[in-house]
């Protein structure tokens, strides 16, 4: 074979050694599989996660009865008219006309329905400074957003024929169109910008065009198949947009680092002195089984995902998870064939001055990394006790960590304009821009007992203080139902309004509608959904963890055949995932450093990130450490001593950890440069979790913690040697006469 006989073992080596032997059959597979998952996707078209299907508990029950009645929810839209300078009064002359000019104009839009005056639904606040004229937008709701520029230009107008008073419209609909004018983009944007981000990286890194642009291909090629399959499984598992972004957040990273893994092994052999063939069979036994490992692992974690219960993160779990599955399965597939078929050809395009550096190792050998290893396995103890008081200073905030659903003015500060109408209005009518609504059902609504516990709880809502008014009754006869929409005293505050909301649930209804039998009233709403939502995902928070921590420790002891390994590995993991919620608490929470990523006043961390960072954070922290740790244990395996086998290990993976971290941490620094604090916190955790585990962790905590462990890295009780082997063999293969220090023995 030029170089020796190399025997190799396992899937990776297997399936690589087919696709160099068959390799326009392997790339042919590749793209009809692309195709044909497009094709197919977009044939079945897909299927999103219900608004009523993501809900839990009360407001699950409240959707239902609704939906089972057949009642259609309108988009319904508010003008506050309110004294600018509280001169004018609703009693008064000027605030009458404004409010009938306000009537006049949307109702001759043609669009609405439903106008009501305040004069009538006695909507004055308390002051008698501000009162509200409400209407609903006439058609779907899905679509009222791109239906109500008509209504906002006419309230625009009667705002200019009144000075004195205030005219703001909010609503569902004002609100969807000021977010989709704002923002629409935002996202698209930030898509698009991380191919060219992460192909600029690669080239740094390689040097060569060609070289540069088969990560990227494979990332991409990846993603469109997913989002093929995506559409397909919708019907079994309905998808949202945010599950396509968090997929191609995680496709192009995962993607790129696989593909990168491989191309720096083989890279790597050939300038070692082995030919193509060989040097493209060792790396497929090594970095193509790591990369198995590390795909599985964070499949694993990924589904995690799936035992909230809730469709958004199953959604996003199962997006991410096929993602994974596609980049691992082309990685170890496509991209050996690809590698054989251009051969020298991947030098192609090189760039000037980066084309011309000398790469030995794979550009891999750095002096920087060098230096810090000689240092940490000087004094291993030191490191490990420096290392991890560091990380753990860092981890400290996160044990005061708050979790909220953000409201309107925390997610977008002030960069809306709606956002003051918002903050004016709660100010005038406590909970008036998220009323919770009560979903009454009976056998007969307008019966004697019905409307007499309807117009007491009405009564009471207001007399526990769980809400100023005022208190609005739809019925709708046919069906039985009634809408009851009560304004929680709270408004924007998320904790008083729950606080009001449970008031509601737990003293006003039973008193009242609960006294009635046959009678259904769950509370629904904004402040509802949020407070069922958060009760949903913190009982989900114990089996996600278990099961991605116990399942993340079987695939490392299965893979390592190392107890010690395999326990370090959950525990440094963990380590970089606390990191990473110290970072969110300290700069969203606590406000330190918030003005450098525009993070000011949001005072608390959406709730649903911590459970997402921690599923997505643990399974990508794999791919560094089951890259690094494979390496330490073949150059182990090889002869080397244990404290030489850790030094070579970090120091010749120091090259594609550090560029893979930086093109991770650069995609995801992109959505942490996004309007939403949602999207922005996501960014910026994702983003610091990488850079704290391919740095500290990598390069310091780990080497540290092995030289101390010394040989019982390796340590695997007797009763556990049964075990399923998944390692690779241990071949010798020929010594490379121009690299001596490559020159031993090769075991793969």
């Amino acid at each position: 074979m030029g170089n020796g006989d190399i025997r190799v073992r396992g899937l990776a080596a297997r399936a690589g050694g087919w696709s160099a032997r068959h390799r326009w059959a392997a790339v042919g597979i590749w793209v009809l599989f692309v195709v044909l998952a497009m094709g197919l996707g977009s044939a079945a078209g897909r299927v999103d996660v219900d608004e009523s299907d993501q809900l839990s508990g009360e407001t699950h029950t409240a959707a239902k009865i609704i939906d089972d009645a057949g009642i259609k929810n309108p988009a319904s839209e508010t003008v506050l008219v309110q004294s600018k300078d509280g001169s004018v009064k609703a009693t008064d002359a000027e605030f009458r006309a404004t409010v009938a000019d306000v009537v006049k104009a949307v109702e001759g839009t043609g669009k609405v329905t439903g106008v009501t005056s305040p004069y009538d639904t006695r909507s004055i606040s308390k002051d008698g400074h501000s009162a509200l004229v409400q209407f609903d937008m006439r058609g779907d709701t899905d679509t009222a957003a791109d239906r109500v520029e008509p209504v906002l230009k006419a309230v625009a107008g009667v705002q200019k024929n009144h000075e004195t008073v205030r005219v703001e419209e909010i609503g569902s609909a004002s609100m969807q169109k000021q977010y989709k004018d704002a923002f629409g983009d935002d996202f698209k944007k930030a898509e698009l910008s991380a191919v060219p981000v992460a192909l600029g990286i690669l080239l740094i890194a390689f040097g060569a065009l060609v070289a540069a642009l088969l990560p990227v291909a494979l990332a991409v090629t990846a993603i469109m198949a997913t989002m093929g399959l995506m559409g397909i499984v919708s019907h079994l598992q309905p998808m949202s947009d945010t599950a396509n972004s968090v997929m191609l957040l995680v496709g192009m990273a995962v993607g790129v680092d696989y593909c990168l893994f491989y191309l720096r092994r083989e890279r790597e052999e050939r300038e070692a002195g082995r030919d193509a063939g060989a040097a493209l069979r060792i790396a497929a036994a090594t970095s193509g089984r790591a990369i198995i490992v590390s795909g599985v692992t964070v499949c694993v974690a990924m589904a995690g995902m799936l035992f909230t219960g809730l469709p958004e993160f199953e959604a996003m779990g199962l997006a991410s998870l096929m993602v994974v599955a596609v980049a691992m399965v082309g990685s170890v597939t496509v991209l050996p064939a690809l590698l054989s078929l251009l051969g020298e050809r991947v030098e192609k395009g090189r760039i000037p001055f980066l084309g011309r550096r000398k790469r030995r190792g794979g550009g891999s050998e750095s002096r920087f990394w060098t230096a810090v290893l000689r240092g940490v396995l000087a004094k291993p103890l030191v490191s490990v006790v420096v290392a991890t008081g560091a990380l753990l200073a860092v981890a400290a905030p996160a044990l005061g960590m708050k979790t909220s659903q953000l409201t309107l003015d925390q997610e977008f500060g002030n960069s809306l304009p709606i956002v003051q109408t918002y903050d004016r209005l709660n100010d005038a009518f406590p909970g008036g821009s998220e009323p919770a609504s009560v979903v009454v059902k009976a056998k007969d609504i307008n019966a004697p007992e019905v409307r007499q516990a309807l117009a007491d709880f009405k009564k009471q809502a207001i007399e526990s203080g769980a809400s100023q008014g005022p208190i609005d009754i739809k019925l709708h006869d046919a069906q039985n139902v009634a809408l009851v929409s009560v304004p929680l005293v709270g408004g924007s505050d998320m904790g008083r309004a729950t606080e009001s909301l449970e008031k509601l649930r737990d003293e006003v209804r039973p008193a009242t509608l609960g006294k009635v039998d046959g009678v259904q009233a769950p509370v629904t709403g904004q402040v509802a959904g949020n407070h069922d939502f958060n009760d949903q995902l913190l009982g989900s928070v114990v089996p996600v963890f278990a099961f991605v921590v116990v399942f993340a420790f079987l695939l490392m002891l299965l893979s390592f055949r190392s107890l010690t390994v395999a326990i370090t590995s959950i525990v440094l993991n963990l380590l970089s995932v606390g990191a990473a919620y110290g970072i969110l608490v300290a700069v969203f929470q606590h406000g330190w450093g918030a003005s450098l990523v525009g993070a000011e006043g949001v005072g608390a961390i959406v709730t649903w990130l911590p459970l997402f960072l921690f599923v997505i954070l643990f399974g990508l922290s794999m791919d560094y450490h089951v890259f690094v740790v494979s390496r330490i244990r073949e150059a182990r395996l090889r002869g080397r001593t244990t404290k030489d086998a850790i030094q070579h290990g970090v120091v010749t993976t120091a090259g594609v950890v550090t560029s893979a971290a930086v093109i991770m941490v650069a995609v995801f620094a992109i959505f942490g440069t996004l309007s939403m604090q949602s999207m922005k916190q996501m960014g910026v955790g994702l983003a610091a979790a990488v850079l704290i585990d391919a740095t500290i962790i990598r390069g310091v905590l780990l080497p540290a913690v092995m030289a101390l462990l010394g040989e019982r890295n390796w340590y695997l009780p007797k009763w556990l040697h049964r075990m399923p082997d998944l390692t690779h063999d241990e071949s010798p293969e020929a010594v490379a006469p121009a690299v001596p220090e490559e020159g031993e023995p090769v075991r793969v």
